[in-house]
């Protein structure tokens, strides 16, 4: 039927050239985006599964900064550690000589006096082992606690081991001598259990710091691998994109002379009244 009101060609050619349309606003937004779900209007589910991925991957990364923070606190005092195990060998080295006594009272003085200067010198170490405000061979805290969950229900602990003279550890008083032989003999010994002591303590630091690297680099893969099943969920496939962009185009053009065609059909009515 020619009818000049209705022309149902020219309707069926603009819906389907409309949803070429939409088609193609989704495939351009998808190339320049790089994303086949970029919001909730594209895919609700999927966005919605996507989002509680991505609030997981910020969370480790939060983790990931606390695990850091952590394990240079841990390498802080290791450093420290280190150096107070030297201080001990070389205190020890010092009483040793200073025990001799067949040497002279200004000799055991010079000796004294390297001794208590390697002595205080412990001291200025531990109170400077500080990172991040915290220090873990002063006795000023007892341990230090990493986040290890996105959700922070799971921590990883170390604990603190206290180097201050005088201590359970470095049992060498903060007024130790070895003014006399009978004071040098027996600092040997004091000095020697300090150093045992301070070795196993530094190496129960060690195995903090090396919990921390383990839980640090699975931490990292289990960011990583967040990332990637995230980008399954929601990135675009670029060549897939591509190939669609170029099919849509042609169908744009073959929607556009349907409809062209489709509107000239009333046009022969004319002809049936001249």
């Amino acid at each position: 039927m020619l009818s000049v009101n209705t022309n149902s060609n020219a309707m069926i050619a603009l819906q389907y050239l409309n949803n070429t349309q939409g088609q193609m606003a989704t495939t351009q937004s998808a190339i320049s985006t790089g994303l086949k779900v970029a919001s909730a209007k594209d895919d609700g589910a999927t966005y919605a599964i996507a989002q509680n991925m991505r609030g997981n991957v910020s969370g480790y990364q939060a983790v990931s900064d606390s695990i850091n923070r952590a394990m240079s606190t841990v390498d802080t005092a290791m450093s420290a550690s280190q150096s107070i195990s030297d201080l001990l060998i070389q205190m020890k080295a010092k009483a040793l000589s200073a025990s001799d006594v067949s040497i002279d009272t200004a000799s055991r003085q010079a000796l004294n006096q390297d001794f208590i200067a390697l002595r205080d010198q412990i001291t200025s170490i531990t109170k400077n082992a500080v990172f991040n405000g915290y220090n873990l061979i002063d006795g000023s805290t007892t341990q230090i606690t990493a986040l290890a969950s996105s959700d922070g229900s799971r921590r990883v602990t170390v604990g603190a081991q206290n180097m201050s003279l005088s201590g359970s550890i470095v049992t060498v008083k903060s007024t130790g001598t070895i003014s006399t032989a009978a004071k040098a003999s027996t600092m040997i010994a004091t000095v020697q259990a300090s150093l045992t002591n301070v070795n196993a303590a530094l190496a129960k630091l060690s195995a903090g710091s090396k919990k921390y690297s383990v839980q640090l680099s699975f931490t990292q893969r289990l960011s990583d691998t967040l990332t990637s099943g995230i980008g399954h969920l929601v990135d675009a496939d670029m060549a897939v994109e591509s190939a669609k962009l170029t099919s849509l185009q042609t169908k744009q053009q073959l929607g556009v002379q349907a409809l062209s065609i489709a509107n000239q059909a009333p046009q022969t009515i004319l002809s049936l009244f001249q």
